[in-house]
């Protein structure tokens, strides 16, 4: 179902006619009374039953608001136009908001890629963009809306885990709500589009793992972020380990054999990695 534009004239206009009409009715019935002609008085009955049908046809649009006008089932066009306006007369019409709507889901609980339990909520930004659509493809396009929406976010939460240390690059719900936001959009788009709604925005506002799982899944998660902090102290620890080795090579400040250079490693790497201060022990040579 499209939009169409329905026949219409200025309401004012429509005002000024009626009453022109209604005035020659009053004047026709007049007559009537005056001179007895039965002509006068049916002409003065039909006039007033134009007028009293036309009345019918005014409406007032609001700004950011359509309605639909059908005719004893028949659909015939959309008024979208602010303003006072004359249509077809005995049209119902269904009034329609095109202004932007906010829409907060429920929690949701839901698996992720995982299979962990998590709590979900995102929030929907939309409007109606194809009035029609809205009132003649669904029922209730504000509960089309909402339903889909939690439909949408199910969907997208199962296609992404919770969290990632492991991988960078690889696109977790905590970590990367922009790309999860968009890719929300893009589906909640493509399942509203039926109902003539365009999809402004979709954000993820709640995210937290379920609750009998939370303690453990922080655990886990504190577990992995001391890992990738300690081998990011390592990676550097090495590094380091490394220009010393080469720079008193380089410089020829001392000789250093295998045995020796492992042994040098194994005092800079425990120096450098262990997380409590270390003694130094400072070798006087051998004593007779």
């Amino acid at each position: 179902m499209q939009e169409k534009d329905i026949l219409k004239l200025n309401g004012f206009v429509g005002v000024i006619v009626a009453v022109i009409v209604a005035a020659i009715a009053i004047f026709s019935f007049r007559e009537f009374v005056i001179s007895d002609n039965i002509v006068m008085l049916i002409l003065a009955i039909v006039l007033l039953v134009i007028v009293g049908v036309t009345a019918t046809g005014f409406t007032i649009i609001q700004p950011n608001q359509a309605k639909v006008c059908t005719l004893f089932g028949t659909y015939l066009g959309v008024i979208k136009q602010e303003g006072f306006w004359l249509t077809i007369p005995l049209t119902l019409r269904k009034k329609v908001s095109l202004r932007v709507i906010n829409f907060n889901s429920d929690r949701l609980k839901v698996n992720d890629l995982e299979g962990n339990p998590i709590e979900i909520a995102a929030v929907v930004v939309y409007k109606v963009v194809n009035s029609a659509k809205a009132v003649f493809d669904v029922e209730d396009y504000h509960q089309f809306v909402h339903t889909q929406s939690e439909a949408g976010l199910r969907h997208i939460a199962s296609q992404y885990p919770y969290d990632n240390f492991n991988n960078d690059f690889e696109i977790s719900l905590r970590q990367h709500s922009d790309e999860v936001g968009n890719e929300l959009t893009r589906d909640l788009q493509e399942r509203l589009k039926l109902a003539g709604v365009e999809v402004i925005e979709a954000r993820i506002m709640h995210l937290a793992y379920s609750s009998e799982i939370a303690s453990s899944m922080l655990q886990r998660q504190q577990a992995k972020a001391v890992l990738a902090a300690r081998k990011v102290i390592v990676d550097g620890a090495v590094l380091m380990v490394k220009s010393a080795i080469d720079e008193l090579s380089n410089e020829n400040v001392v000789d250093l054999d295998e045995e020796k250079k492992a042994q040098m490693v194994n005092n800079l790497m425990v120096a450098l990695v262990s997380e409590k201060g270390n003694q130094p022990i400072v070798n006087t040579g051998t004593i007779y």
